[in-house]
Parts: structure tokens; C-alpha cells; sequence
């Protein structure tokens, strides 16, 4: 699983020479699917999907994405291998993604479709997202294979890859112990590979992770931290603009910088160019709904949701919110209730908040119990919390009212 890519960060050692532009990264081979029917009609299609999937998957850049050419791609550590038949109206569509070093099967799906003509379009982009999306996004079936190949003294240019992998195990269950870890081999992956835009992007949104899940807020220190994330930020953009890992984390800097406009352009930007990559799809969703744009954000949140592979709890909290907002508290409760981050500080924040609104007494007291004895900084500091987070002060004030429902004593 991915934790073994943050556990093994402490055995890595680095040589500080500038590398090239990037680490080595996973490439991913996709074969021209095979037409199972020995039809022109079967072969077109097949060739329509190939194409339609090698565009989709290009769109993540984090993975290399190649076909054949007649030559032994030697750098090849995964592939993809298709098949197609047809009947008069319809389609079958058989998909694998093999390991090349022993041909064992990480992923497998088939798809059927319509062969109308004015559907046949949108059915193959929609299978070919369908495809890339769980192929190679983070905590994708490439990301889960390759954290179970992180060992302890890998080379510089894979151990730079890796540490990409350790921020997404971190982010699964935000565990602050593992932050400075992940941090650290983030800064040295930038450093030995300056053109490596992922890194600087995973090293903005670390930096913005010590501002948000620091408890009290320090105004002092937190305002270097947002200048360091924005620099990464701005910088993975400049190298790579069309990676929505740096727009993702351009979006949440400007976001905690105060520029809610300017992060909800990078963030329209971004689902421009890659509507598939759920993280971001998740991430934009939250801060549109947490800038007061309720309605069109939390069905981005869902979506994510439904989408990511990855640990879910993250989206359940935010639809648990979500759901307080819309008025339906009976919904936020089922949502709070079914999210498994209670290691969480904020989490007891929203459940309290949510209890408390929502009638449920009892629930509220454990929530402000458990406040008050392990981050009492964070009760008394809770309304800059809020105002930090929501992006219109009736929102704050509106949740901060819930709070004193739950009996938290803050200060105004």
C-alpha cells in the first residue's frame, strides 16, 4: 500500500548535483487493440478507442505514455492491451493493464457501448476517460503498483518519483507525524530535479498543509509559509502549465492567500484540461463550495467521490458540510457519522458543529470533549479558523453559531 512509500523516506540519500529536468517516471505502453472480428467496421473502432485512450491517459503528467514502434521499448513498465467485437448495434470493449516484467493482470474492466452513429463518439471518449482516470490518477491502479515497488536506497531518479507517492499516502489520512518526512524528501526531489513541476506542485500544497493543520494559528509564521507555497506553485505552472497538479496547487494557495477569484479562475482552468484527474476535480469542488458557491461545487465533491479510488473520508466531511449548508442536517449527520478521519482535529470541529445543529446533544459533547483535551488552541482560535476557510463571513458565522450550540467557548 502507500505507506510503504512514507516509510521507506528515511533510508533515501541524495546527491545534490543537478539532475536532468525530471525523475523516472512509470511509462505506460498501449497496444493497438485487436479487432476480434476481422471486420473494417471492428478495426476502426479499435483504432478509435487506442487513439481516444492514448490522449486521455497524455493528460496525466505523471506517467509516460507511449506505443509501439516497431522497436523493444525497453523503458516499459506497463502496458495496456485491448480487444474489441461487435453485433449490429453494439460493442464490447475488453480492457488489461499488465505488469511487462511478468505479464500478472493489476487491472481489468470491459465496457459495451452503442455503434449508433450519433452516440458512437461520446461513448468511446467517455470509455476512454473512464480508462485513464483509473489508470492514472493518483491512487490509480499505476499509483498503487508502484507504491508496492518503493524500497529503501532506490536510485535518485526514482526515489524522487516516489516521494510524489508519499505525499498521497500523507494526504489519505493527513497524518501531521508524517508531514516533515514527506516535506523534506519533496524539497530534495525539487532540488535535484528542478524541472520536475509535480514536486514543486506536492511541495506548495505541503506548505499550505502546515498553515491549515497548525494549531493556534500564527500569523507570523504562517505568512512565509503561503509566500513558499505560492513561489512552488508558480513555478510548477511556469515549467508545466497544463499540469493540473500545479494548477491544483496554485488554486489552493491563492485560495488561503486570500485571492478567492484568482484561485476559482486557476481552478476552472484546470478542469479545462483535465476533467478526469479526480483529485483536482475534488479539490476545486471544495473550494467553489466553501466560497459560497454551495450548489455548483458539492456535486463536483460527490463526483469525486464516486470516482477516486483513494480514501473517501476526505470527501465525506466535505459533503457532510455540504449537506449543513443545503439545511438537510439529518444528511450531514449520516455524512459525518460514515467519515473515518477522527484523527482529524477539523473533523471534530464539522461533527460538533453538525451534532449540535442537528439535535444530537450527546454526540456534540463527545466532539467538544475531545476538542477541548487534545487541541484546546484551536477552540479559542476556532473564528479565524473559520474565516480562513469559509469565503463569505455569513457562512463563518452561521457555522460559529453552531459551535456555541455544541458549547465550545471561543473567543470573538
Amino acid at each position: 500500500m502507500l505507506l510503504v512509500a512514507v516509510t521507506a523516506l528515511g533510508s533515501w540519500s541524495y546527491s545534490f548535483r543537478l539532475g536532468p529536468r525530471k525523475p523516472e517516471l512509470p511509462h505506460l505502453l498501449v497496444e493497438w487493440f485487436d479487432d476480434m472480428d476481422g471486420s473494417d467496421e471492428t478495426a476502426a473502432l479499435a483504432r478509435g478507442l487506442t487513439q481516444e485512450i492514448v490522449g486521455q491517459l497524455s493528460k496525466f503528467k505523471d506517467i509516460v505514455v507511449v506505443q509501439p514502434l516497431g522497436q523493444v521499448e525497453t523503458d516499459v513498465g506497463y502496458v495496456v492491451a485491448g480487444s474489441v467485437d461487435m453485433s449490429d448495434e453494439s460493442f464490447r470493449f475488453r480492457v488489461r493493464m499488465l505488469n511487462r516484467a511478468d505479464g500478472s493482470v493489476l487491472w481489468a474492466h470491459s465496457y459495451d457501448g452503442t455503434t449508433r452513429v450519433p452516440d458512437l463518439l461520446k461513448v468511446q471518449s467517455d470509455i476512454a476517460a473512464d480508462v485513464a482516470t483509473s489508470l492514472a490518477q493518483a491512487y490509480g491502479a499505476i499509483f498503487e503498483a508502484d507504491a508496492k515497488r518503493v524500497v529503501p536506497g532506490a536510485p535518485n531518479d526514482r526515489a524522487a518519483y516516489f516521494c510524489t507517492l508519499s505525499y498521497y499516502s500523507y494526504r489519505a489520512g493527513f497524518d501531521p507525524e508524517a508531514l516533515p518526512s514527506v516535506r523534506s524528501c519533496l524539497e530534495k526531489a525539487a532540488e535535484r530535479f528542478p524541472g520536475y513541476a509535480t514536486a514543486w506542485a506536492l511541495l506548495s500544497l505541503i506548505y499550505i498543509d502546515e498553515v491549515r493543520f497548525r494549531y493556534p494559528f500564527d500569523s507570523a509564521g504562517s505568512s512565509p509559509l503561503i509566500d513558499r507555497a505560492l513561489a512552488a506553485a508558480a513555478r510548477a505552472v511556469e515549467l508545466e502549465p497544463t499540469n493540473v497538479r500545479a494548477l491544483q496547487a496554485q488554486m489552493i494557495a491563492l485560495y488561503f492567500n486570500g485571492e478567492i477569484d484568482a484561485a476559482m479562475r486557476v481552478g476552472s482552468r484546470g478542469m479545462t484540461i483535465n476533467p478526469n484527474d479526480t483529485v483536482f476535480l475534488g479539490e476545486y469542488g471544495y473550494r467553489l463550495a466553501l466560497s459560497g458557491k454551495w450548489a455548483e461545487g458539492c456535486p463536483l465533491v460527490e463526483e469525486a467521490r464516486k470516482r477516486n479510488p483513494g480514501p473517501v473520508a476526505y470527501y465525506e466531511v466535505g459533503l457532510a458540510v455540504c449537506a449543513y449548508f443545503s439545511g438537510d442536517l439529518r444528511q450531514a449527520v449520516v455524512w459525518v457519522r460514515k467519515a473515518n478521519v477522527r484523527g482529524n482535529a477539523l473533523y471534530h470541529v464539522i461533527a460538533a458543529a453538525i451534532f449540535a445543529e442537528g439535535g444530537h446533544a450527546a454526540d456534540a459533547e463527545v466532539e467538544r470533549a475531545w476538542l477541548m483535551q487534545y487541541e484546546p488552541a484551536l477552540v479559542t482560535n476556532v473564528r479565524h479558523e473559520a474565516l480562513l476557510r469559509f469565503g463569505r463571513s455569513e457562512d463563518a458565522e452561521r457555522f460559529l453559531g453552531s459551535l456555541r450550540k455544541a458549547g465550545l467557548d471561543f473567543s470573538d
